[in-house]
């Protein structure tokens, strides 16, 4: 059986290319296109660039606009080229990814790293499960923090 997922391009480039903003935002609109055209069942929703020295995702505006869109149900499907483009440590990682699975849809991830890349769609090794396994337990780790974390969010999305 078939399935269409709703994909979303996420980057988050440096300051930097500011000078170079309609370069980039070209550049990775063309690339999840074609990236999108080529896998089967793949429907292009959007392209969330964020050009910012902002580490905290709850201070990303496209950031935001995306998990508003998958709060919304316009996004099945999460698409980023490195992990490090959806978060810039591993508590803001673990927390993302409890956000995601805590969602009332079903949100994929899909990474392009060299190694370790991560699909949940194919999940190897059941890598969904693990995933949220390991931001289950890091939240646990102190789950005042993450409500704290989680009401950023909200008050961002909120605030688009």
């Amino acid at each position: 059986m078939s399935f269409n997922y709703r994909v979303a391009g996420y980057v988050k480039l440096a300051k930097l290319w500011e000078k170079n903003k309609e370069a980039a935002l070209s550049y990775h609109k063309r690339y999840y296109k074609e990236k999108c055209d080529k896998i089967p069942g793949w429907i292009l929703q959007g392209v969330y660039v964020d050009i910012t020295g902002q580490k905290l995702i709850y201070k990303r505006p496209q950031m935001l606009h995306l998990l508003k869109a998958c709060r919304n149900g316009e996004v099945d499907c999460i698409a980023a080229q490195t992990k490090a483009y959806l978060a810039a440590n591993s508590e803001e990682f673990c927390y993302l990814l409890k956000f995601l699975s805590d969602m009332p849809g079903l949100i994929e991830l899909v990474t392009e790293d060299e190694k370790y890349h991560i699909n949940t769609i194919m999940n190897p090794e059941q890598q969904k499960e693990a995933l949220e396994k390991m931001a289950d337990d890091y939240v646990k780790l102190d789950e005042t923090k993450y409500k704290k974390w989680k009401e950023k969010i909200l008050q961002g999305i909120q605030e688009l």
